[in-house]
Order: C-alpha cells, then structure tokens, then sequence
C-alpha cells in the first residue's frame, strides 16, 4: 500500500455512505483488508506506510503503540458495521497485511479475524490470509494464527541471494523462508504463497534462478514475482543516485520475466495475472482478485483504502491520528471520491486486462477497439479470445502489459 494518498471530498464524521453505494451490496462479494503498519526496520525499496519503532517514537504517545493496535483496528471494524448497516453479505476474503503483520502476536491477529466474524460473519469458504516476515514467526505462531482461522499465509522471500536480500535491505536469513513454509504446511495451511523481487540492482540471471529454484523448491502453491521498482524518497533510490549501485532496466526486468515464466510453467505452475502464478484455481489469490475485478472491501488501519459500490476513500496516515479519530468517535478517512461510471470502465480495463480471463471487448471504445486489432496484429492478445469477444494478453503481451493497457484505455 503506497505511502502517498490522494486528494478526495472529506469523508463524514460518521462514515456514512451515499446510498447508491450500498444499493444491490448483497450481491456483490466483500473482503477486508486489515493495514499493520509496523515493521522492524525499514527496507530500502519500500515506499508503503510504514513506520519502525524509532521513527513513532514522541509522535503519537500510547495512540501509536503496537501494543494496543488490535484494539484500535477493531474499533475500526465496528464502525465498517454501522456504516454497512445491515448489509446481509458474510466476508468472502481478509488480507492481513503491513508492515510486518506478524509483529503482533498472533492473539492479535486472531482478535482481529474474531472482530470481522463476530460483526459480519465469515463466509464457510472464506480466504483468510496474513503477510509474515520469514524472521517473525515459528511454528507456534504459525499454529495459533491456523488454529485462530488464517488458512493462507504469504511469506516475503524476496530473494535466495544473501549480496541481493543486502541491498533491498531485507533482514531475513536465505534459507529461512523455505523453512517457512515447510512450517506453514505442518501447522495445516493450505495455501502457501512466496512473494519475490527481480532486478534488484547487482542481482543476475543466475541469481535470479537460484531464487525461482529455491521457492519452487520448498513447495509453494502460489508464486508472486514482481519486478522492482524504485520509488523516489526511498534509501534505494538515493544509494542509486548516488551511484552507489546501478539502476537496472527494462529489458532485463523483461528477460527475468520470461525465466520466471519458463520456470514456473515447467513446474507446473500457471499465470492467473501478470505478475502471479498458481498450481490450481483453488491455490490463486481470492482476496487480490476482488481488487483485480472491482468488488468491494473495507480497509481497516492507517493510510488503508477502502471501495464499496463506486465510492472509494482512505484513511489518514499516521498511526496515531488513525487512533486519535477512532477514539474520538470519528471515521479516521482522510478524502474520499465517488468514480463515474467513465472511471469505473477504465478501471476495468486496466485491472482486467492483466488477468488470465482478459476482459471483454465490448468495454473498450471506438479508439480502444482499434488498438485492440493492432495489438492482436503486433502478436500481443491471443487470438482465440479475440474471437470470443475478449482481450487476453500474450506472454509477449504481459511484457508489455501496460502499455496495451494505455492504447485500449485511449
């Protein structure tokens, strides 16, 4: 979740949502996105809103501790409820992400999930999933957190390469994410992911493998691979300007991509969205999907963004102005913006289009519909799809995903 909000309305003291938001809610799905914003250092590349203990420390007193956090997102939670009224809907998916989630004890995240449950009510089939540091957790924890509920955990390894985990500033031993998982499994987890980082500067194609072998290796269902990117303000960026390490650039990013997919495919894993593989329908990510397609979820916790029926807002950054507005009997949203239905359908182009379905073509405009056909020409879109009356990207497409995105946009 990126640090920087946008500008937006000011969202009401209570919360409270136009009515068409909430008109036909009950039909469609609805995830929770639990924000801990604590983390143990700081990462180099990261730009998300996140603090360490030292840089809250004389900024937000007792409001801003971790200690108490669980307590201040569940006021949150109750609040999703009266906002919501007596929406029917059971909660199809909760991500529990940061920060380093596992900070917390695991109680913590069990009280949490127990808050979304108690309010709403969870789905029997409900995707429950939290990130985790591969240093912040054992088995024991791993077994509170499974028998608490979580059924899917996402470990950030990053990479195998000690030289590459230094220079993203990653504090976890290599080896120790594998191990994770292994944990994962004997406490009963069903879904395993493994996210991990391409093109950090200094890293090579074989570093790279090594990585693909040792998450494939340790018997994931799930694989998230992401090209790196660096984002101004960030210590990376200032080492790179710098010069102290090089910027890495495209066409490596786009080979790295490929080595993923040939060895990814090869162990039987299959693309579902760009940069996400799983080994079956049941092993992909529910909760990111809902994003992906445009349904609705509440985001809980400082800086979270939140989206039900075409309003979309977000909450203050800080964590002890989120906590102050909470115990003030205040919503903690910072803006919010109502998206017309023109914003809606370049949303969905944009998301769709980088799923494994596409999206359909009827969406796209008199100017998108012949960027369409020049992109099915160039090799970009699958033909076969095409035909049906969808845009699904190529391999050579996903390489080039978001600049088809911007022709069918236009």
């Amino acid at each position: 979740m990126p640090s920087a909000l946008p500008d937006g309305e000011p969202v009401p003291d209570d919360g409270a949502l136009p009515a068409p938001a909430l008109a036909g809610a009950a039909d469609r799905p609805l995830g929770f996105y639990l924000h801990v914003p604590y983390c143990a250092t700081r990462c180099g590349y990261c730009d998300f809103n996140t603090y360490t203990a030292t840089e809250l420390r004389g900024t937000g007193g007792v409001l801003a501790s971790r200690d108490n956090y669980a307590d201040t997102l569940i006021d949150e939670i109750r609040l999703a409820r009266k906002v919501l009224g007596d929406d029917p809907r059971e909660v199809r998916t909760v991500f529990v992400g940061g920060g380093t989630p596992t900070l917390l004890a695991a109680g913590d995240l069990v009280r949490m999930l127990g808050a979304i449950r108690d309010e709403f009510g969870l789905a029997a089939d409900a995707e429950v999933t939290t990130e985790a540091n591969p240093e912040s957790v054992d088995p024991s924890y791993l077994a509170t957190l499974r028998q608490g509920g979580f059924n899917r955990v996402s470990f950030g390894m990053q990479s195998a390469k000690q030289h590459v985990l230094r220079v993203l500033d990653r504090t976890h031993t290599p080896g120790r994410p594998e191990a994770c998982v292994a944990e994962a499994r004997a406490a009963g987890f069903s879904h395993v992911n493994l996210d991990l980082i391409y093109g950090t500067p200094g890293e090579s194609d074989d570093d790279w493998r090594a990585s693909l072998e040792a998450a494939l290796g340790a018997g994931p269902d799930h694989v998230s691979a992401y090209a790196l990117i660096v984002e101004e303000g960030t210590q990376l960026a200032r080492r790179i300007r710098r010069g102290e390490v090089p910027m890495t650039d495209d066409d490596v990013h786009a080979d790295r991509y490929l080595i993923a997919e040939e060895m990814l495919s090869a162990a039987g894993f299959d693309w579902y969205e760009v940069s996400n593989w799983a080994t079956s329908d049941a092993g992909r990510c529910l909760h990111n999907e809902l994003y992906w397609r445009g349904a609705d979820w509440w985001g809980a916790g400082p800086g979270a963004h939140s989206h039900v029926g075409g309003v979309r807002w977000w909450n203050v950054k800080h964590p002890g102005a989120y906590a102050g507005a909470l115990a003030a009997g205040r919503s903690p949203g910072a803006g919010r913006e109502l998206l017309s239905e023109e914003d809606r359908r370049v949303e969905r182009i944009l998301l769709e289009l980088r799923l494994r379905e596409g999206v359909p073509l009827d969406l796209l405009k008199e100017a998108g519909r012949k960027a369409s056909s020049r992109a099915l020409s160039d090799g970009l879109l699958q033909e076969r799809p095409y035909e049906e009356g969808r845009a699904v990207l190529t391999l050579r497409g996903r390489l080039l995903a978001d600049a088809v995105v911007r022709d069918l946009v236009d």
